[in-house]
């Protein structure tokens, strides 16, 4: 029998891992694909599951496309995953045995990060979870460009689950490079805070302590200074972007 939970995606170019992620989810009666222009086999691939429906439209930031999704959704109950996350076995069979009597809980869920099929446990990667099987009546998404959360209400109740998602997020350098420059464009074009080149320098410099010194990159080998690199670098941009934009 199908969950009663809708499970919300947004494609672009998710081929790698799209397979693995629905193949997963095959207990869902309901999947939301929202795709913004993909030009690989993401939509071959999503169209071979029954479970699956594809809608499409264009990038308008990843808060309002998480809440468009959830428009589309025939339960109440949202499942909102990323298309490079594989659901372990053990979260589907918590995910099944839940009651989702009270719309004001939201459900929180570990998170296993992985570079290039290693799991890494630094630079602020694990620990790590996320916020992801909620009710649409009692919450949504906030409208960021990037870096998107739940809206948490006073009265809201979190659960923690025990099953992972397994995020294969980076394969390679050029995957974190690309990332660092779209996210630090959205910031920038969102953001109408202050900002300056020395702001931009000492954020940057702080990212880094923090992420290869206080959260142990330095024990996660050349992993660990590549993240904590690319994560300075994009504060740094992030900041010098909106420097440029307040300047014009």
């Amino acid at each position: 029998m199908a969950y009663p939970i809708s499970v919300t995606i947004l494609t672009k170019n998710s081929q790698t891992h799209l397979e693995s992620c629905l193949n997963a989810l095959r207990g869902f009666g309901d999947i939301v694909i929202l795709d913004n222009g993909s030009t690989d086999s993401t939509m071959e691939i999503a169209a071979r599951y029954s479970n699956v429906r594809i809608i499409e439209h264009p990038f308008i930031g990843f808060g309002p496309l998480k809440n468009l999704a959830i428009t589309h959704a025939h339960y109440d109950w949202i499942l909102s995953i990323d298309s490079d996350e594989i659901a372990d076995i053990s979260l589907i069979n918590e995910i099944s045995s839940l009651e989702l009597s009270d719309p004001n809980v939201i459900y929180s869920i570990p998170r296993n990060n992985y570079y290039n099929g290693r799991l890494v446990r630094c630079c602020g990667w694990y620990p790590d979870r996320v916020l992801r099987l909620f009710n649409r009546s009692y919450t949504r998404f906030n409208d960021a460009q990037v870096h998107e959360s739940l809206i948490l209400k006073g009265e809201v109740k979190i659960t923690e689950l025990k099953g992972h998602l397994n995020h294969f997020s980076f394969a390679n350098a050029s995957e974190l490079i690309d990332k660092m420059q779209t996210y630090s464009t959205l910031y920038a074009n969102q953001s109408s805070k202050h900002s300056s080149p020395s702001k931009a320098f000492w954020r940057a410099l702080f990212a880094f302590i923090k992420n290869y010194l206080l959260q142990k990159g330095f024990l996660c080998g050349y992993e660990g200074l590549l993240i904590s690199i690319s994560n300075a670098n994009g504060v740094f941009y992030k900041y010098i972007k909106l420097y440029e934009k307040n300047r014009s």
